[in-house]
């Protein structure tokens, strides 16, 4: 068809109904984002707004009802806290449980719910010790009960009561160990002596029962808290690794912001040779690693126990085991082996694709170079959010932390009909279940409560959560809308720089607050609905595993993967819809409709340009990452000691690494994302210049002669003011 003919079948308006999902009505007036605008899904608005006052109504709730210092100090059997001021206990910060052999389980340890007395104690025991000693000793040195009796309930003048009295009255633990805190709470002092299991450098001991018993009993006993207490010397490990290294990581840091700054800057000159390399440097960076692996493996090679898969060892706490496997580094080279072929083969077969997302690079450049505000903006997002997982968390612990004492009823060995029945401690000896269970006790087991407000902490859990979603999701897109506002006003600008608007971020912003909070809500809601189901999915997946057969496995694995297929999809059209926002101003459903109709028309675009554009900035990201992360390792691992001298004293060099990595990452992630946020709404201008214009003298591309050129389109004429 020719310009003629196309031309007698379109339509021009004079005024703002041009409607981007027919291509053939044009608005001849248009000059970039559309000023005269109104409040769009204004129902969704409320909505939003009667969510978010609930939500603070809730905080006020929780925070009259929860207390945090429920989470921060353990509790005795008689509901008070260790170690709050302004009580008995100020200076009793530890937790001491009576008979921990009766403790058969970690959890039930840490949840303080274990069938023994708990009290506050100042210190945890240091030695051995039985109350039928403490009588025999009594009468020649006072000293031992005087020491003994900090752990009994009540100070007592001298051990006059029997064992058995003891025991009925619970005044008293029978027998003390060596123990240190941890978790605030007193727990064995476990250690290795010539390959032995010892507490306090003894293997065996006297329980106070009259009988003997090992350490390996008291091990089974508490089988789990060793396992506790060797993430606490590991968790001491990396935190005096973070100490030593804190100052490289935030130099690792700053390094990686000016990378990614001048990345940004160096593509707007030279795209095409920062994309080479950016190709290169990652080639060469994985490279080097698979390098590294195969150096690893073939240093293991005769070592003893290198043999070992991850499964024989199983789950270990000390990640450094795994580093002594072949099979370790093998797995690692192949996989980096894989990303390399991968990484070769993208490049062959979309080499000439390349060309176009190039020149989108440069445009992307250009317009970062006219409204530099726009990389400070990740800031104001990364502030937002923090914000919001705050509230969130703060919440959640009040709402965990709400109600008063509840007291249960129990046994050591669980005999007892009345086992877990909520009883009073201050009268529990004068009831009837203290003479039908002889040896039960009425211990704190949690906090609750019966009335509407405890019945309803589970759905304010999940209203918090749901909420939480909604604004994380709320806040992302309000960063979409106000970037691509601003980029759109670049595109569609006649003479850039000059006909640029003045502080265009700050004005996209504030029509995206003003007058499209309630679509950006509307796309936000969408998007937490089909978050929180996936969440409801993992929850029942974790807790109905042993239930489930291999059907439901099969359905549910299904369901898992189209849900995550659909919120990625969602999160598309979503970003699509907000440009589209941004640019007309119109509703979310509306401009959501638009950007599928201009995408679908140009799906071979589509296809081309966003997939290579964002292959292009991952490659950006790999490499500031891989960078950073190589002269990490250098420095950690003392291979740079010629040149400078890092830390010499770190327990696990990876903790650092791969906080160096990760926050490099991150860093790189938030200066690229509004490079991809700014070629996104580049391209939606350049499909809608496409559409709208035809090339001739009256209707000239906006776009650059750049794009026109590779688009086979040099013989039409770029406008011109």
């Amino acid at each position: 068809m020719s310009d003629e003919e196309e031309t007698s079948d379109t339509t021009y308006l004079e005024d703002d109904t041009y409607d981007a999902g027919d291509p053939k009505t044009f608005d001849l007036n248009f000059k970039g984002p559309v000023a005269k605008r109104s409040c769009t899904d204004v129902l969704c608005c409320i909505i939003f707004i009667l969510c978010i006052i609930g939500y603070i109504l809730l905080g006020l709730l929780a925070w009259v009802h929860g207390d945090p210092r429920r989470v921060a100090y353990p509790t005795d059997s008689k509901g008070h806290f260790c170690g709050q001021k302004g009580t008995p206990n100020e200076n009793k910060t530890i937790l001491f449980y009576f008979n921990l052999l009766s403790c058969t389980s970690p959890s039930v340890v840490i949840n303080l719910q274990c069938p023994t007395t708990q009290i506050c104690v100042s210190k945890c025991p240091e030695k051995f010790l039985t109350y039928m000693e403490i009588q025999f000793t009594y009468r020649t040195n006072k000293n031992y009960w005087t020491y003994y009796s900090q752990f009994c309930k009540s100070t007592f003048v001298k051990p006059a009561k029997t064992l058995t009295q003891v025991l009925l009255d619970d005044d008293c633990p029978i027998a003390i160990f060596p123990s240190k805190p941890f978790l605030q709470r007193c727990f064995p002092d476990f250690s290795t002596k010539n390959g032995t299991l010892t507490v306090g450098n003894k293997t065996t001991f006297e329980d106070g029962s009259g009988k003997t018993r090992n350490a390996i009993e008291l091990r089974a006993a508490a089988n789990r808290v060793n396992k506790i207490l060797d993430a606490r010397t590991i968790g001491m490990k990396i935190f005096e690794d973070y100490a030593t290294t804190w100052y490289w990581i935030l130099l690792g840091l700053i390094i990686a912001m000016f990378l990614s700054w001048m990345f940004v800057i160096l593509l707007r000159y030279i795209a095409g040779l920062l994309f080479w390399v950016f190709m290169v440097g990652v080639i060469g960076i994985i490279g080097y690693g698979i390098g590294h692996c195969y150096q690893e493996y073939c240093n293991l090679q005769g070592q003893p126990n290198s043999h070992l898969t991850v499964y024989d060892i199983g789950i270990q706490t000390d990640i450094s085991m795994y580093f002594q496997l072949k099979q370790t580094w093998f797995t690692f080279m192949v996989i980096l082996c894989l990303l390399e072929v991968f990484i070769i083969l993208m490049l062959i077969f979309l080499r000439e694709r390349i060309r176009i997302s190039i020149a989108l690079l440069k445009e992307g450049s250009k317009a970062i170079g006219y409204i530099p505000t726009t990389l400070v903006y990740p800031l104001l997002t990364f502030i937002f959010l923090s914000i919001c997982i705050s509230y969130w968390a703060v919440i959640a612990v009040y709402l965990a932390t709400s109600g008063v004492p509840v007291y249960k009823v129990i046994t050591p060995e669980g005999q007892c009909k009345h086992e877990n029945t909520t009883c009073d401690p201050e009268i529990f000896n004068t009831t009837e279940i203290a003479k039908a269970c002889p040896g039960a006790q009425c211990n704190f087991a949690f906090y609750g409560g019966k009335s509407l407000y405890h019945q309803y902490i589970p759905t304010f859990q999940i209203f918090n959560l749901f909420v939480f979603l909604w604004l994380i999701n709320f806040v992302i897109a309000l960063g979409q809308c106000a970037l691509a506002g601003a980029f759109a006003s670049y595109y569609w600008a006649l003479k850039k720089p000059d006909d640029i608007p003045p502080y265009p971020l700050f004005t996209a912003f504030g029509r995206a607050i003003r007058y499209h909070t309630g679509s950006l809500a509307f796309g936000s809601l969408i998007l937490a609905s089909i978050q929180i189901f996936r969440i409801v999915l993992e929850y029942l997946d974790r807790h109905l595993k042993e239930a489930q057969n291999n059907i439901s496995k099969f359905l549910q694995c299904c369901l898992k993967c189209c849900f995550w297929c659909l919120e990625t999809v969602v999160k598309f059209l979503n970003r699509n819809a907000y440009i589209m926002i941004a640019i007309y101003g119109k509703n979310f459903c509306m401009s959501a409709r638009e950007a599928f109709n201009l995408l679908m028309r140009n799906v071979l675009k589509v296809a081309v340009m966003d997939n290579v554009t964002d292959f292009v900035l991952i490659l950006g990201k790999i490499l500031v990452t891989g960078c950073i992360g190589v002269l990490a390792f250098l420095l950690f691992t003392q291979r740079l000691p010629t040149i400078i001298e890092g830390p010499t004293s770190l327990n696990y060099y990876w903790v650092p690494l791969l906080t160096v990595i990760i926050g490099s990452y991150l860093v790189a992630h938030g200066f690229f994302s509004v490079y991809a946020m700014c070629v996104d709404t580049i391209f939606i201008c350049f499909l809608e210049d496409m559409e709208r214009n035809d090339g001739s003298t009256e209707r000239p591309y906006y776009m650059s002669q750049s794009l026109l050129k590779i688009l086979n389109e040099s013989s039409m004429q770029t406008k011109k003011p």
